[in-house]
């Protein structure tokens, strides 16, 4: 199977987490930004990420990818519904985490920037879609204070070290943004719920690209 992706898309780490907690192997293929014409060949549309099954036959949508794989073994452990509690956390913050990551991602070094091209076409769809990222970095303390606030209120679950479940596959990838984030003050909690969920699913964290 081959997994087409973004490397710094949430959705996208989504779908990879459940390849690295079942042990599934998978080849990771990046779709350029500004390639439209790929992803619409095989699923119609300009998404990602999206799984090649077989030859010729693809899936996309993140969640999909997950409860396909995980039932490939016939024991799937991804089930159920999202802690409310997670969920609405997430629904409430995201916001703030992506006015954080999003001018950071569109300087980064990611597989799917390689050109100035592609560089500058996720810049504008970005642009497009949350205003000026130049106000957003230095608007950078403003939503750092307001998540280390947000944060507390989920710290129990992240200190649970609970096995993983279908709750951080929504949590995860919005936590995980942060990381992005050159100097963001992280928690032991936070610290360590980062940690287990990326060795636990084989998922890299963006430290090594923090601006």
């Amino acid at each position: 199977m081959k997994l087409y992706v973004y490397e710094h898309c949430p959705f996208c780490i989504r779908a990879r987490m459940i390849f690295g907690l079942k042990k599934v192997p998978v080849e990771l293929g990046v779709i350029m930004e500004g390639d439209a014409e790929t992803p619409t060949r095989m699923v119609g549309r300009k998404v990602v990420p999206i799984l090649q099954k077989e030859e010729g036959v693809y899936m996309p949508e993140s969640m999909d990818i997950v409860h396909y794989v995980d039932q490939l073994d016939g024991a799937p452990v991804i089930e159920g519904e999202c802690d409310p509690a997670i969920e609405a956390w997430c629904k409430e913050n995201t916001r703030a985490v992506f006015n954080l990551a999003i001018p950071r991602f569109t300087r980064a070094d990611f597989k799917e920037l390689a050109t100035p091209a592609a560089r500058e076409a996720y810049t504008q769809r970005e642009i497009k879609a949350f205003g000026d990222l130049d106000a957003l970095m230095a608007n950078s303390q403003t939503y750092i204070d307001t998540l280390s606030g947000a944060l507390s209120n989920i710290e129990a679950y992240m200190s649970a070290r609970n096995p993983v479940s279908i709750t951080d596959f929504y949590l995860f990838p919005v936590l995980n943004s942060l990381t992005i984030v050159k100097g963001f003050p992280y928690t032991v909690p936070l610290r360590g719920y980062l940690d287990h969920i990326s060795t636990s699913c084989n998922v890299p964290l963006f430290t090594d690209k923090a601006l």
